[in-house]
């Protein structure tokens, strides 16, 4: 199934193939709304891949420009071959100069699309400004995990670099099959986290876990002399992923040799009572930290800072951020200690700049931040197959709209490291810090 458009006198191409199953749950333990933050595990899952569910029906058609599509042989016709043709090389009809990217995508997953759309306009993004000698194949997918291991053999003879997929079923799938014999960038990470992967495998996903250590060891940097031992009072709410930025907040805390007491607050809706407020005082009072990280959503953060006072340090992840649209801006986090991507703190970071803000799904007013984000992670994808494909097995670095990037590709086990950005929240806008050194 074929895409063909001109891009610098080259052909943009499409392929559909069939896949179901990876269900919203392969996006569990994510930050609000679930269903479109996609986050890596925290601990290790050692049960086998759960077998394939059945077909859904796919969604009516949605308009992808700039895109078209046409047919070509479905994953059936071609897995009997697929293996040796990648092993033998471009074939003959495909551009001697051109590197080919298969970027994989659940675009026909009822629960997976809006994702997928977003990390599909954003990767369209980078390949519309440093496209030259390139060809992007869209390798459109449901959400079964068997059938993205179809397409991906399928799809292994038509690239020379396949980028996802995107659910973390069908990663951790693709992590434990013999497939991976071309470079894959993965878009989300495997649900066993620490597990050695094929070395041609690179996993690029966000994740709030991550997140968390690294406000973590920001905090701990900034900790004056006279606060070693101080308590770090963690306040979270009472949902999975909440609950997970608390847990991997206070694993690291602890490694840093610091000591942290947790606060489950139970909300209705998001707004917590005021007996949950009057607790909230009562530990503060208590346990007279030296900080708190609020494992929350942006108002019930703005709801904690209120009942907590302005003068303990706050601190959180990308989840306390509302935003910088002076419409959503909440008072009361002024001042509060956050990480997110540079897209969505840094509007002068020289790579955001160079590349047209989304303006979201088609009939949204804008974006949710969650997809902006996802949107990010698309642009700097596309970069990533790039560099791998120029760098040729050598480690580079990348100042990507998502974070300072590391990649060591292409000589053994692959490995990556992203450190996204420290700042401070003044309402509609960011103050951006360095962190202290340690």
């Amino acid at each position: 199934m074929g895409n063909l458009m001109p891009k610098n006198g080259l052909v943009l191409k499409g392929l559909l193939a069939a896949l179901a199953g990876a269900s919203v749950m392969s996006l569990a333990a994510c930050s609000t709304p679930c269903d479109v933050r996609l986050c890596a595990p925290i601990e290790s899952n050692t049960s086998t891949p759960r077998a394939a569910e059945p077909a859904r029906l796919a969604p009516p058609p949605r308009e992808l420009s700039p895109m078209r599509t046409m047919p070509i042989d479905g994953p059936e016709a071609a897995a009997a071959t697929a293996m040796a043709a990648a092993q033998e090389g471009p074939s003959a009809s495909a551009s001697a100069s051109a590197l080919r990217i298969g970027l994989m995508l659940p675009l026909r997953s009822a629960a997976l699309a809006a994702p997928a759309d977003a990390l599909r306009a954003g990767f369209m993004a980078a390949f519309e400004r440093d496209g030259a000698g390139i060809e992007v194949h869209l390798i459109e997918t449901g959400d079964s995990p068997q059938e993205t291991l179809d397409a991906y053999q399928n799809a292994l003879a038509r690239n020379d670099i396949i980028v996802g997929p995107l659910a973390r079923s069908a990663v951790s799938a693709l992590a434990a099959s013999k497939l991976v014999i071309k470079p894959t960038i993965a878009l989300n990470h495997p649900e066993v986290r620490g597990r050695e992967l094929p070395p041609n495998l690179l996993v690029v996903g966000l994740s709030i876990d991550d997140e968390a250590r690294q406000v973590a060891e920001w905090a701990a940097a900034e900790q004056r002399s006279d606060q070693a031992g101080g308590v770090a009072l963690i306040i979270t709410g009472s949902s999975a992923w909440q609950r997970r930025i608390a847990n991997s907040f206070a694993a690291r805390w602890k490694q840093l040799g610091h000591v942290s007491q947790q606060l489950v607050l139970a909300d209705s809706n998001g707004y917590l009572s005021e007996a949950a407020l009057a607790q909230l005082r009562g530990q503060i009072e208590a346990a007279a930290p030296v900080l708190l990280f609020g494992a929350l959503d942006p108002s019930q953060a703005g709801q904690v800072r209120a009942a907590a006072g302005a003068d303990l340090p706050f601190y959180g992840t990308s989840s306390v951020n509302p935003g910088s649209d002076p419409a959503t801006s909440i008072n009361e986090l002024v001042g509060v200690r956050l990480l997110d991507l540079p897209w969505e703190v840094q509007p002068g970071h020289a790579a955001a700049m160079v590349y047209p803000r989304w303006l979201g799904p088609q009939g949204a007013a804008s974006p949710t931040l969650d997809l902006d984000r996802l949107y990010a992670l698309g642009i700097d994808s596309f970069r990533i197959a790039r560099e791998i494909s120029l760098r040729q097995g050598r480690s580079f670095s990348l100042d990507g709209v998502t974070g300072n990037l590391t990649i060591d590709f292409g000589q053994g086990p692959a490995r990556f490291e992203r450190v996204q950005r420290t700042a401070v929240y003044q309402g509609g806008g960011f103050s951006l810090i360095a962190p202290a050194a340690r």
